[in-house]
């Protein structure tokens, strides 16, 4: 037993043992200050992991030299902890154990990647399936009906080869036809198909969504499109877990079906309660996201929230007696995680449930656990699980917006105190939306590009009033067995959705109400919210100065980062061909070029975002003449299929050749006129044209390139 020398401060007198360490203190000595950070350590372990899972998506190390890392630092971590060293000595050598645990739990960040990674097994699909092998497939969902077919997600489970069984594994998107033939498809179900798997197409334009890394994240490396004739059904073979969620599902879904006639007011309670959204107006939906409420349709921690008071409020009667109370904890958890997997088990969903957990157990083990460390240990646990749910937005979303209720919902409420209980209840719920958003701003506008101005007026009615709507579903859902209830109480919750519809759209129709084309990169993002925390906590805690220096430093950096990115948009100089237009582009201005008279300009909106583009009249030095295209010293040739080149009397230098509609010329024919250095071939040009193009290419050793397979061309000039 060591004894501790006397604080600054300390007064002599009698000593006593500290109960927390097997330490001698003076009686009138304060105990050790320890800093916050300490208090914390399941946080400091995540900020440690999280790193490991970057690098290994980004910068891959072989599993060999990971596994080493793994046991080197284990083996350090062990000695320190088994070997009998002395109290001095622990200390001296305490930064190398430190270091340890800190490889340690980068390296388990890479290796859950690792894990994670479909394409890096043996048996993964894209390793084995050639196009002539009867694939068998189980399905993972439902079907649901899309515009022109049905989709559903599906496992590979082996392919059909010379009459063997080769094993694979791998997630698929099947797209089905739609005819009146095709048989009622649930989970569960085993095809044989000839149909050929395909890979996902990567983004086709840059700043795009990446639909091949989102299908990617959840283990789906290909698709397939079915006819009724290309498929038969082997086996139906659902678990008991598959098959109890399908019928509550279903059974849920009818209730609601019943109780709701109108499709927009039935749609939104489907999505609400158990968070289906097939029947969603996609235009009811764009207006919930330019309101900033679309969290409402979402199923998160707020649906999660209401869940769990509910339960402890019907449960309640067990704790008061000594006999049944150990049943209140099971009860409530196993409830939270039935409404989870009913809401299809989405991170969200999951984060809410884990961290609702987490406190259940936490209360009945008497213990008052941190909430951070909580919500740490949900984010540990949802991440070894899957971690690239660290790239999900609706992860992102759910944990920024958690913790900014933990920050500053408590201190932002007391700033009004309201006698009426009804009108504190209002207020303690927009209090909620208010502190979840300080965090959530920066991400949305990261992800989506847009700030919906006007969030704080549309939060203010749809928190409280979809509240309400959530208890009245589960109460349709508690009385479904009585029609006559169901109707009347469907009435009046379908009373309440239509208003808060209507609300929401006369929101999204007043001067102003999104702010689009936002662009921000993930550093300015992280600065953007360092920013407002750190402002909120100066305000709300005792005016403490180093949190104003932080905001404003961070305020600082966002903005030279910000002044940096326009200063080098207003640089750039770019040719840009996408699927059915070229974009040609002269620091931030653009001149579009249409190739087909079916071109939407909305797809392209993600590209002129990400680069700050606006449109122009005119550019310096762009000139069109014919097929001919001149922009600064490249010149462009564009073959549309409508006008045949007319070749000049000498050999033209053609720095690009765009392709486009049905071209009648070929390569060799039009190499003997333009000395062609890139060709480019947009959407629409015929599939089997794209091939004779890149045999010609090939064999006359000029690059080609086809939009519909690598994504949109860029030429930085």
């Amino acid at each position: 037993m060591e004894i501790l020398p006397y604080f600054k401060n300390a007064v002599p007198g009698r000593l006593h043992q500290s109960p927390q360490q097997n330490l001698i203190f003076p009686v009138n000595m304060p105990y050790p200050y320890i800093p916050y950070w300490k208090k914390i350590p399941i946080i400091r372990l995540l900020t440690i992991f999280l790193p490991g899972i970057v690098q290994q998506f980004h910068w891959p190390i072989p599993v060999s030299v990971l596994l080493g890392l793994a046991m080197i630092s284990t083996g350090i971590a062990l000695f320190f902890l088994f070997f009998p060293l002395s109290f001095f000595s622990r200390y001296k050598l305490g930064f190398i154990n430190g270091l340890s645990v800190f490889l340690l739990f980068i390296v388990l960040g890479s290796l859950s990647v690792w894990r994670q990674d479909i394409r890096l097994r043996s048996h993964w699909l894209g390793n084995i399936y050639k196009e002539n092998d009867a694939v068998l497939i189980k399905l993972d969902e439902s079907p649901t009906e899309k515009s022109k077919s049905f989709k559903a997600k599906a496992s590979v489970t082996g392919f059909l080869r010379n009459d063997s069984l080769i094993p694979a594994k791998g997630g698929v998107i099947l797209y089905f036809s739609k005819d009146p033939s095709l048989p009622e498809l649930r989970p569960g179900d085993e095809l044989l198909t000839c149909g050929i798997l395909q890979p996902i197409p990567a983004s086709a334009n840059p700043g795009s969504f990446d639909f091949q890394q989102y299908a990617l994240f959840q283990g789906i490396t290909h698709q397939a499109f079915l006819r009724r004739s290309d498929f038969i059904i082997t086996g139906r073979h659902s678990s008991a877990l598959q098959s109890f969620i399908h019928r509550i599902r279903s059974w849920v879904l009818s209730v609601l079906q019943t109780a709701f006639p109108g499709k927009n007011e039935r749609g939104l309670a489907e999505a609400l309660l158990i968070g289906y959204k097939d029947d969603l107006d996609k235009a009811l939906v764009q207006s919930y996201t330019n309101t900033g409420v679309v969290h409402i349709i979402a199923i998160s921690g707020l649906h999660l929230g209401l869940i769990y008071w509910l339960l402890v409020k019907l449960l309640w009667p067990l704790q008061r007696r000594r006999y049944l109370k150990w049943l209140r904890p099971p009860l409530i958890i196993s409830g939270l995680w039935l409404f989870a997997l009913l809401a299809g088990a989405q991170p969200s969903v999951l984060r809410s449930a884990l961290m609702f957990t987490c406190i259940v157990i936490g209360e009945s083990l008497s213990r008052k656990s941190r909430v951070y460390n909580s919500l740490a240990i949900s984010a540990f646990l949802l991440l070894c699980y899957n971690p690239y749910w660290l790239w999900d937005a609706g992860f992102q979303l759910s944990y920024a917006a958690i913790i900014g209720i933990v920050a500053f919902m408590k201190p932002l409420y007391r700033l009004f105190t309201i006698r009426n209980k009804l009108l504190n209840h209002i207020w303690q719920l927009n209090a909620v939306t208010l502190s979840a958003q300080v965090l959530t701003i920066p991400v949305c506008i990261f992800h989506f590009h847009q700030f919906p101005v006007y969030f704080l007026l549309a939060n203010f009615i749809a928190v409280p009033l979809s509240s309400l709507i959530l208890l009245a579903e589960i109460l349709i859902c508690c009385i479904g067995f009585i029609p006559s209830l169901v109707l009347l109480t469907g009435k009046v919750t379908a009373f309440l959705i239509r208003f808060m519809n209507t609300f929401i759209e006369r929101v999204e129709a007043l001067p102003f109400s999104v702010w689009n084309g936002l662009q921000i990169s993930f550093i300015q993002a992280a600065l953007l919210m360092l920013c407002l925390a750190s402002a909120c906590a100066w305000y709300f805690s005792k005016k403490q100065v180093v949190l104003l220096y932080t905001s404003l430093i961070s305020l600082a950096g966002f903005m030279i980062l910000r002044s940096l990115s326009f200063i080098s948009a207003g640089q750039q100089k770019k040719i840009i061909v996408y699927q059915q237009s070229a974009d040609f582009i002269y620091g931030r201005k653009y001149i579009s070029i249409p190739f087909s008279t079916t071109f939407n300009s909305t797809y392209v909106n993600p590209t002129r975002i990400l680069f700050r583009l606006l449109p122009a009249e005119e550019i310096p030095a762009f000139n069109v003449s014919g097929n001919h295209i001149s922009f600064l010293s490249k010149k462009t040739v564009l073959l549309n299929g409508l006008k045949h080149y007319q070749p000049g009397p000498t050999r033209v230098a053609t720095d690009l050749l765009i392709l486009s509609q049905n071209p009648s010329e070929d390569a060799g024919q039009l190499s003997r006129s333009l000395d062609i250095r890139q060709v480019v071939a947009d959407a629409t040009v015929p599939a089997w044209k794209v091939r004779r193009w890149q045999q010609q290419c090939d064999s006359l050793d000029i690059p080609f390139h086809d939009v519909r397979t690598k994504g949109a061309f860029v030429m930085n000039l």
